[in-house]
């Protein structure tokens, strides 16, 4: 066999295996016609289905060595609508979707695309439901539909999906209850919704993040009991409403936002905090009440600020703030009638200090204090709140 013969034939090889199957050319142009480069664009430049070979020329494309087409990668700064005919790339395991101003609905036959891992179409204006075939997508890894304007019951399908690790719906107009967790999720984002009822009865143990912030969910957080592996949570603008749970302040948390709900007490022993360093505590804005724990010394930043707390403010709080290990500690508009400052300590520049509005006879940090701008410039509440309020706290 001669040397040009040879090359001819790698050639023709080269070419079966390569050039792009006759229903998923058709499914592209479909999802070509139905989409648009938005001005100051060029992604569908490279969009020319005269090649004999669209694999190795169109932008955002991926095939397999047969010619079948399993990553789709669409945008930025696109409009227009998603095409039906995405169910047709039936060896699609990868559709990615940037942010632009594509509206619409999803497409329907999910059930078409079994071998899908990664789906992420954010920060458009997708709108509609999600549709039921998504509950048979059984090897999706990451579901990431945030910041679009999708609506209806948040599909309790989702959430039993067996192989799903991260899911972001964030910033949509879902609403209902959130169901019951089988999934063995780390990554659950719900915020900015409209959700509403009750934490379900668990959440999976391999849980990392959590945000629910932004719903309108109530009840108490016990389910957040067994979740060893969190690290960052975030229920804030909720309703919830009892005790915060002492497995929270864990060595693990390094973020925890559960501020503006209605929490009253938190359930931690006094024992020394075992909350890792760097890390953020921010619980203002609930009705927490009783005294200051020292189960939250260490973090690197603590909003305590708009509670009910009283007593004296623990000497640990001091300690961690002169050696620096506290930048930040907010505990303004709260009860509190002592903070143990000698007058020879000096706070490190790079720390923010607000005691304005307690019930401090007198203020030992005066010229330290520095509270945010926002903050209205009144150093202890008038006596007869504190009065008012001790006395009712004795009886009620």
């Amino acid at each position: 066999m001669s040397y040009t013969f040879f090359l001819l034939l790698l050639s023709l090889v080269h070419s079966t295996f390569s050039s792009l199957a006759p229903t998923d050319r058709a499914a592209l142009q479909s999802i070509r016609d139905s989409l648009t480069d938005m001005p100051g664009s060029a992604f569908f430049s490279s969009w020319d289905f005269t090649v004999p070979d669209p694999c190795s020329s169109f932008s955002g494309l991926t095939c397999s060595s047969r010619g079948r087409v399993t990553g789709l990668t669409l945008g930025p700064n696109l409009s227009g609508s998603l095409s039906p005919s995405i169910s047709i790339l039936t060896h699609l395991t990868q559709l990615i979707l940037y942010p632009g101003s594509v509206t619409g609905p999803l497409p329907p036959r999910f059930d078409s695309l079994p071998l899908l891992r990664v789906i992420s179409l954010t920060r458009n204006r997708l709108t509609g439901p999600i549709p039921v075939s998504f509950s048979s997508l059984s090897n999706l890894h990451t579901l990431d539909l945030s910041y679009n304007q999708l609506s209806g019951s948040l599909p309790p399908f989702l959430t039993t999906l067996p192989r799903l690790k991260v899911l972001v719906l964030a910033s949509n107009h879902f609403s209902n209850n959130l169901k019951p967790v089988s999934s063995p999720l780390f990554h659950l984002d719900l915020k900015m919704n409209q959700i509403s009822g009750q934490l379900p009865p668990a959440f999976p143990t391999t849980l990392r993040y959590l945000s629910l912030s932004g719903n309108s969910m109530q009840g108490t957080i016990n389910a957040m009991e067994p979740l060893t592996e969190l690290i960052y949570i975030d229920l804030s603008m909720n309703q919830f409403t009892g005790a915060i749970p002492s497995s929270l302040f864990s060595p693990t948390i390094s973020t925890m936002f559960l501020q503006r709900n209605n929490f009253t007490s938190i359930a931690t022993s006094n024992a020394t905090s075992l909350l890792p360093e760097g890390s953020i505590v921010d619980l203002s804005h609930n009705s927490i009440s009783g005294e200051l724990t020292p189960a939250l010394v260490g973090a690197e930043a603590l909003f305590l600020n708009n509670n009910r707390l009283t007593g004296d403010i623990p000497e640990e709080y001091v300690k961690s703030l002169i050696n620096g290990t506290t930048k930040q500690l907010f505990l303004q508009h709260n009860y509190f009638t002592r903070f143990p400052w000698n007058s020879g300590l000096q706070l490190p520049d790079s720390v923010s200090l607000c005691l304005s509005y307690n019930c401090m006879e007198t203020d030992p940090v005066v010229g330290l204090s520095t509270c945010p701008i926002e903050v209205a410039p009144l150093l202890s509440r008038p006596a007869s709140q504190c009065s008012r309020f001790y006395n009712h706290s004795s009886t009620g």
